[in-house]
Parts: structure tokens; C-alpha cells; sequence
């Protein structure tokens, strides 16, 4: 159960009967389900860290800034561009150019990625070796900004399979058991080899993306389906419209100060294409998840469902109408949210969705209607962390600032029920995936739960990580 240990002491036995493990004093700990982040994507991830952080710049000139003191450092790499992540620049005073990168980098390659993944900013440079149009300001949307991210993260597999271990021996540290995979490539081999190579932190369902579909069908691997101990088969990803920052979510209303024919956001799956996939993906039992963000891409998903009668999950939902809340629980769609994006974003909604705020990152009116949430990160878009999620559905604030729309909140045994998988409590009988941790996580206050120390994880009783 959760709470402190009975009798201050757990035996953390292997699972053949009458065999006894290890007997550790807990010293008055709470053991909970092990955590779980329902939405990462784990290459790109694992090469954050390694990359320009962009994330505080204020405008694009002072993005360029800071290229500008890599570069003058030495700090560009010796072959390939430069790459930068998690520009927000919905808000931003100026526009980017790629001209002011050519300055700064002193005509060097240089790439910045959107902390959404949305959006590449790129000097001329860069833009001529990929091999991409940009725009008037050095951009590229959508699925030219998902090239150039494949093109950037190319890196030899000995490389990334190191800083990938490195992130998941980081998420273990954080209580987290298992992820689900999107990023957006084929990763039936990418984790077979990671797991050669002794990557076993993690517990992994790895998502198949609409171009892989044909693949995985002559395969014929399905949802939930085991291809070792640690992984498993996950859900067709399917992208419908954009993000927020990009003012590219599909919405039904316009985006406020906007203009022209993309004002309403995008729809980049037409309905009779997504009503195919759904019904493919059915055949297949390969369980879909799909991508909607704008309350116009909400509903075309949930129309589809209901259409094509099968089931599955939408991720994101950052924006509802409200005679669809209830359908999630209708149609029986699971809503796999980030919390945290709503303290990232909660500036960029009240701008362009001003209107409408209410009514955005509302977990707690999708519960009300009987939906089932699933929490995630989005990562590398907000941390590997799933305290920080539960922080933010319960608080609706990440700084000193007044809790954004607090009539949405959320209870602490809510947010753990969508951090675990609907565990919850640890029972018995039940394996091993559990995380233990210093306070009681149903009454910690939310901004104490960010920094939430974790004693140990274990997977399958088995340490994954252990600071006690």
C-alpha cells in the first residue's frame, strides 16, 4: 500500500517462490508504483543535453546571442551544423532571419530546433547542406522541421546509444519504470541493439509512426506484443495538426492576432486518410494514438473514432471543445497529456487563445466526464520527469505566480493514477516495478513535489536506481 513501510522494513524477494532476497529498513519511506511517462521522445533526448540551449532567449536577437558566444568560444563542432533546442518564439518582440544566424555563426552551419519540435530556425548555410527551403525568416514548419531534425540527429549509433543509457539511468534516479517511445523513426532495431548493449533501466513501448505502418504489418507485430523482457510494441502515432507555439494546432476558432488562410492552425491528415489508418491500424491490432492538440483537431479525431468504431488514445489535447469532453469517455479514448506544458505555455495560450484559456489543459474536466488520463513529458519539449507533471496538474503553477486556471486542478491520487498506469498503490502479488520515495507524495505540497527526492527504483525488484 502506499504510505511509510509496515514495520519500517521491505523484502524485496525475487519472485521464485521460498527464494528471500534482500531485507532493507525503508526507515519510515513511502513506496509507490513505479512512475511511468506516457509520451518521450528518447533520441532526441539523449541529445539535448549535448546541444546549445536556446530555451531563455527572450527574442530571436538574443538567440543569435547566444551562437554568437558559442561560436566565439569555440564552440562550433568541427563537422556538421550547430545545433540549438527550445526556442519559444510565439511571443517574441522580433523575427528570426537566417541572416542573423550567418552573423553570429560567422556564416558557420547552424541549426536551432523549437522547444515544441514544430520548428527549425536555420542560417543559409545550413539550409543549402540539408537541402531544405526556408522561408523569409529562416524557417521551416511541420514536416520540413521533422526532416531537419532526422537530418541533425544522424549521429553514429555508438554515440547515442551511450547518452541514451545516460538519460534513462536518469529517469530511472527520478522513479521512472517504463516510457513510451515516439520519436519518430523505426526503433524495432534501435532498441534491440540498446538492449544488447546492457541499456536495461527502462521498461520501453515504442510507438510506430504512419510511414512505418506497412512495416510493422508484414512484420506482423501488434500493440502490446513483447519483444524482450523490457520492450513491447506501442501505438501508431498519427499527426493531425501542429502546436501551439507554431500557431499550427488545427482550431476552430482563429488564433488571435493572426491573419490569412493558416489562421485557424493546420490539418495535415485529411479525414478520409485518417479514417483508412484507423481502420488498418484496427486489422492490425495495433492500438493508434493521435496527435491533436487544437480543439478543431480534437474533434476530427474523436469524429474518426466514432466513425471508423475502434479506439485508442489522443495525445496532447491541450485544447477541447466542450461538447467533446465527455466523448473522450464515450468512445473510450484515453487523453495522454503533459501537464507541464501548461506552465511552459501558459503565456502563448492567454495571447492567442485568450478566448478560450479556460478550456485549455483542462484535466480536470476530463475527468469529470469520466475520461482516463495518461501523463507524459513530451520530452525533450519539458523534462523526463514525471514529479514535475503531477506538480503541475495539482498546483497549475511552476514559479512564484498565481496557479493558471486553478479551477482545473487536479487531486494528488489523481496524478499518480495517471503516472503509474492506473496503478496507484503498490498491492501484492503484483511485480516489482516500484519507486520509494522520501515524503508522501499525496500530501506534499505541489512545489515541493518538483523536487521530490527519490530513495530507490526498482524493476522487477531489481535496482535501477538506489541512493539509500
Amino acid at each position: 500500500m502506499l504510505g511509510p513501510t509496515e514495520q519500517g522494513y521491505a523484502d524485496f524477494s525475487a519472485d521464485r517462490p521460498g527464494h528471500f532476497g534482500e531485507v532493507i529498513d525503508l526507515d519510515g519511506r513511502f513506496v509507490i508504483p513505479g512512475l511511468w511517462d506516457e509520451h518521450v521522445h528518447f533520441t532526441q533526448l539523449s541529445l539535448i543535453s549535448h546541444r546549445l540551449d536556446v530555451g531563455g532567449a527572450a527574442s530571436a536577437a538574443e538567440a543569435a546571442d547566444m551562437v554568437r558566444e558559442r561560436a566565439r568560444n569555440g564552440g562550433m563542432p568541427p563537422a556538421g551544423p550547430l545545433v540549438g533546442h527550445g526556442f519559444r518564439d510565439g511571443l517574441w518582440p522580433d523575427m528570426p532571419s537566417s541572416e542573423l544566424l550567418d552573423q553570429a555563426a560567422f556564416g558557420a552551419p547552424v541549426v536551432l530546433i523549437s522547444a515544441d519540435l514544430h520548428t527549425a530556425w536555420l542560417n543559409t548555410t545550413a539550409a543549402e547542406t540539408i537541402g531544405v527551403a526556408i522561408d523569409e525568416y529562416g524557417l521551416v514548419r511541420e514536416d520540413d522541421a521533422f526532416l531537419v531534425e532526422r537530418a541533425v540527429n544522424e549521429l553514429p549509433d555508438v554515440i547515442v546509444d551511450v547518452w541514451a543509457a545516460e538519460a534513462a539511468q536518469q529517469a530511472a534516479s527520478r522513479g521512472v519504470v517504463g516510457i513510451v517511445d515516439l520519436e519518430m523513426a523505426w526503433n524495432l532495431e534501435v532498441w534491440a541493439r540498446r538492449r544488447a548493449s546492457g541499456d536495461d533501466s527502462l521498461r520501453v513501448q515504442f510507438g510506430i509512426y504512419s510511414q512505418f505502418l506497412d512495416t510493422a504489418i508484414e512484420l506482423g507485430i501488434r500493440t502490446g506484443q513483447k519483444v524482450d523482457e523490457l520492450t513491447t510494441v506501442g501505438f501508431l502515432k498519427i499527426l493531425i495538426d501542429g502546436s501551439l507555439n507554431t500557431r499550427t494546432a488545427y482550431c476552430l476558432e482563429p488564433y488571435a492576432d493572426l491573419e490569412g488562410d493558416d489562421r485557424y492552425g493546420l490539418l495535415t491528415v485529411p479525414e478520409d486518410e485518417l479514417d483508412a489508418l484507423l481502420r488498418t491500424a484496427a486489422m492490425a491490432r495495433i492500438v493508434p494514438t493521435i496527435h491533436a492538440i487544437g480543439d478543431a483537431a480534437n474533434k476530427v479525431a474523436l469524429d474518426a473514432f466514432a466513425r471508423t468504431a475502434t479506439t485508442g488514445r489522443i495525445e496532447h489535447a491541450q485544447l477541447i471543445a466542450v461538447d467533446d469532453f465527455a466523448r473522450f469517455a464515450q468512445l473510450g479514448v484515453t487523453a495522454s497529456v503533459q501537464p507541464e506544458h501548461a506552465m511552459d505555455d501558459r503565456e502563448v495560450a492567454d495571447h492567442f487563445w485568450a478566448d478560450r484559456a479556460d478550456r485549455a489543459f483542462a484535466w480536470k474536466s476530463l475527468l469529470d466526464a469520466g475520461a482516463t488520463l495518461a501523463f507524459g513529458s513530451d520530452a525533450p519539449v519539458s523534462a523526463l520527469d514525471p514529479w514535475l507533471g503531477m506538480a503541475a496538474a495539482i498546483g497549475r503553477t511552476a514559479d512564484e505566480r498565481e496557479p493558471w486556471h486553478p479551477e482545473q486542478s487536479i487531486t494528488p491520487e489523481q496524478a499518480l493514477y495517471a503516472s503509474t498506469r492506473g496503478r496507484g498503490v503498490v498491492s501484492e502479488g503484483e511485480i516489482a516495478d516500484i519507486a520509494i520515495t522520501e515524503y508522501d507524495p499525496l500530501n506534499t505540497p505541489a512545489e515541493q513535489l518538483r523536487a521530490m527526492p527519490v530513495a530507490a527504483t526498482l524493476l522487477e525488484g531489481r535496482f535501477t536506481h538506489r541512493a539509500l
